[in-house]
């Protein structure tokens, strides 16, 4: 949104500022009071507190594969939101798992296609992953210590984005509306930019390296050859499905990586492609692969953090919307995740957003027939402690 498009949805709302303000806002000249950080935050889409963190790491993109008609707009909007999710992890991780040591993240020096295999074969050697099928590429990075996140944008128009948060932990973003397949294999692609030391070459070049790296990544060179054969006059498509659904590597990228490890002729490989697009699947293959590519990690430390009182609700919920309903616990204990102590250590304008959130959670508690009205029905004596004696 631009400054005026935010001035007019904040006058909808009754809260009169000037872009000017606005800019003050922006800059940190000036802080807004809890009415408009509320209003705010309502016509931005984001929670209160997303206002109050301290954007503490950074991020430097290397590498973002995407469609041409992907605007710059929207792609900033993919990398803001992406840088969010990002931060929101590596401040989870820090509280919850300080002692945790990642597994090295190896540069290889590539210049050749060979060059490629060489560095996919080093890195699974590395994370110990022998040449055994891969159940989850975004679990694989996430135990070696990298972050992976969704973009949700429903638009088929990106397929991944990767970077160095804080210069040394990988991150990968991938996009949230396509195949398992694909996504599986644009995370094996980003990890491939990560792990390459290409030089000083142009885009379009190191794209086929990095597509050489994610298909041996996923599927190593002696694996190919045992599925396949050394030397193969012809693929049937009833094969190649199979193997989709053994390894997760689509039947296109089965063709190509036969064709580049020899297995087959290119010009059979032609035959094949061509076959593909009479019959409509270029687009959408005959079969698609059940994988496991959940991204599961954010919402597994959110969920911690609120068990053990690290975050209140209300983040967690920012962090990841709907966790509330999914899990039943409409409501987390105040007492459990802010202490009075810590709460008057708070600066005042964030002290009396979190008051004003715990006020919205127990308010109907104490209309007429809350649960807090059945007081009146208790005796004298059931307002005294029990004795342990008396026990």
């Amino acid at each position: 949104m631009s400054q005026t498009e935010v001035v007019d949805s904040l006058a909808e709302h009754g809260v009169s500022l000037t872009k000017a303000g606005l800019s003050k806002y922006e800059r940190g000249g000036s802080v807004p009071k809890p009415r408009a950080l509320r209003t705010l935050a309502q016509v931005l889409g984001v929670d209160t507190a997303f206002f109050l963190e301290e954007r503490a790491v950074s991020i430097e993109w290397l590498a973002f594969r995407k469609a041409s008609r992907l605007g710059k707009k929207q792609q900033e909007r993919i990398k803001t939101l992406a840088f969010v999710q990002v931060a929101a992890l590596h401040s989870l991780r820090r509280a919850l798992e300080p002692n945790r040591q990642p597994r090295p993240m190896i540069r290889t020096v590539v210049t050749v296609p060979a060059d490629a295999e060489s560095a996919a074969d080093q890195l699974r050697e590395c994370w110990g992953l022998g040449d055994r099928p891969i159940g989850s590429v975004a679990s694989v990075i996430e135990d070696a210590g990298g972050i992976v996140v969704e973009s949700g944008d429903e638009e088929d128009l990106f397929d991944g984005l990767s970077g160095w948060l804080d210069d040394k932990t990988p991150v990968i973003v991938v996009s949230s509306s396509v195949s398992d397949d694909r996504k599986r294999f644009s995370l094996a692609h980003e990890l491939g930019h990560l792990a390459m030391d290409v030089g000083e070459i142009d885009s379009a070049a190191e794209e086929k390296l990095a597509h050489r790296f994610a298909a041996a990544f996923l599927v190593t060179s002696s694996t190919a050859r045992r599925e396949l054969g050394e030397r193969r006059r012809r693929l049937d498509f009833r094969e190649l499905a199979v193997l989709k659904q053994k390894h997760g590597l689509s039947m296109q990228a089965w063709i190509y990586r036969a064709a580049d490890l020899g297995i087959i002729d290119q010009s059979h490989a032609r035959t094949l492609f061509a076959e593909m697009s009479a019959r409509g699947w270029r687009r959408r293959e005959p079969i698609a692969f059940n994988g496991h590519e959940r991204l599961m990690r954010l919402q597994q430390l959110a969920v911690r953090a609120l068990a053990e009182g690290v975050i209140s609700s209300a983040t967690a919920e920012r962090l990841f919307p709907g966790i509330q309903e999914e899990f039943g616990a409409a409501r987390v204990s105040f007492q459990s995740s802010m202490r009075i102590r810590r709460l008057m250590e708070l600066p005042r304008l964030e002290r009396e957003l979190f008051l004003e959130q715990a006020v919205a959670l127990v308010q109907d508690e104490y209309v007429e027939g809350g649960a807090l009205s059945g007081f009146e029905s208790l005796a004298e004596e059931d307002h005294h402690d029990i004795s342990l004696e008396e026990r």
